[in-house]
């Protein structure tokens, strides 16, 4: 009888341990998605609209002056971006020139961003750059040095070819002004002004998307739809979904794999409960001979193991959830466990409790445990007849 009730407790030990940790995986997990989610936020609009066709597009249209000026709109930026040639000192590097007009500045999310020196793009009437963290390390930039400009190279299209081979080029000089680091997808551009980018890429009037974020705007959707009505089929209109369409499978297929491992882990754990079962019917085979003979249909008796092996289940599921609830609510206020590096961002696992994972935790392990008492149910009448004859 000790041995049942060790084995039991163990069971319930198990389904205890796996559903905190399912509980507290998931999230962290959310936790580390929604930071992960909040950088690429910095650089990546609400809205994003690119033409279909080419690489640039005329903003200078009677829909777009319109929708520059719908009060709805918290921010709206022209972008002409393309890939160039820096050079600082002795060193090169082939990076993304990203030129922005003046609303691009009213990302309040920008300074977070920073490493190194500021986010300026302009100046006493000066034109200056803010890099990202990848070119800055192949560059050794030194934003305190004063004296050595960075060197933007990109090709001169109104070249009709000639023996001097500097003439194929454009080539602009410009001060940086601060590194930011993101993520390596945004760590290789260098944000300039609109005017700047205009004159290297000699494309005065063009833009190659147009950048937009909503004041207070709830359905994101709504507002895509509405452009893409507007717009024509010349044009693509991506949300923030779209525009890292990788991105978001690469956390969501991490998430699954995540749950289904400790998803795993339960199935052992609760599993355990179909052995302690069975000893406990071999135990109380007398018993159940008894109980048979004074009328107790085998429907009552599956019933009652059925019972025992849902209430080790349920017992250790939502004792397991509360202290699991318990540790996010500490780690999120008090941050007690810390990253294992230095990191800029955050320094402790972030937490985002989220609803739908305890129903969702709840359902897997009754769904588990049902089919592991089913069949220690199961067991308790196999055999009823044999045992009854014995006696």
């Amino acid at each position: 009888m000790n041995a049942i009730n060790i084995i039991s407790g163990i069971s319930m030990l198990g389904v205890f341990i796996g559903s905190a940790a399912l509980i507290i995986i998931l999230s962290v997990f959310n936790g580390f998605e929604k930071v992960i989610l909040n950088l690429y936020s910095n650089f990546t609009p609400e809205i994003k609209v690119e033409t279909r066709f080419g690489k640039t597009f005329n903003p200078n249209t009677a829909y777009f002056n319109e929708l520059k000026k719908d009060p709805k709109i918290f921010s709206y930026t022209e972008v002409l971006q393309e890939k160039a040639l820096i050079k600082y000192g002795n060193k090169n590097f082939i990076g993304t020139i990203k030129g922005v007009s003046d609303d691009f500045l009213k990302n309040r999310k920008l300074d977070s961003t920073i490493e190194d020196g500021s986010f300026t793009l302009k100046a006493e009437g000066q034109n200056y750059a803010v890099i990202g963290g990848t070119i800055a390390g192949t560059l050794s930039v030194n934003i305190n040095d004063e004296q050595t400009p960075l060197q933007v190279y990109a090709p001169n299209r109104n070249n009709m070819g000639g023996t001097n081979p500097l003439n194929e080029f454009i080539v602009r000089d410009i001060m940086p002004s601060g590194v930011f680091s993101i993520q390596q997808d945004f760590d290789d551009i260098m944000v300039t002004p609109m005017a700047f980018t205009r004159d290297l890429l000699d494309q005065p009037t063009n833009v190659s998307s147009i950048e937009i974020n909503y004041k207070n705007l709830q359905d994101v959707d709504a507002a895509q739809q509405a452009i893409i009505d507007h717009i024509g089929k010349n044009f693509t209109v991506k949300n923030r979904i779209q525009q890292n369409t990788e991105l978001y499978k690469t956390l969501n297929y991490e998430r699954w794999f995540i749950f289904m491992i400790l998803v795993f882990v339960l199935i052992i754990a609760i599993f355990n409960i179909i052995g302690s079962l069975t000893m406990l019917v071999i135990d109380k085979r007398k018993d159940i001979a008894i109980l048979s003979s004074l009328g107790a249909s085998k429907k009552l008796i599956q019933g009652i193991f059925f019972f025992e092996g849902m209430m080790i289940s349920v017992i250790g599921c939502v004792t397991g959830i509360v202290v699991g609830l318990i540790f996010c609510l500490l780690q999120q206020h008090y941050g007690f466990v810390k990253m294992g590096g230095q990191m800029e961002v955050i320094d402790a696992y972030p937490v985002q409790i989220r609803v739908s994972d305890f129903g969702l935790v709840f359902l897997t392990v009754g769904i588990i445990a049902v089919i592991a008492s089913g069949i220690s149910a199961r067991l308790s009448i196999k055999g009823l007849d044999e045992i009854k004859h014995d006696l």
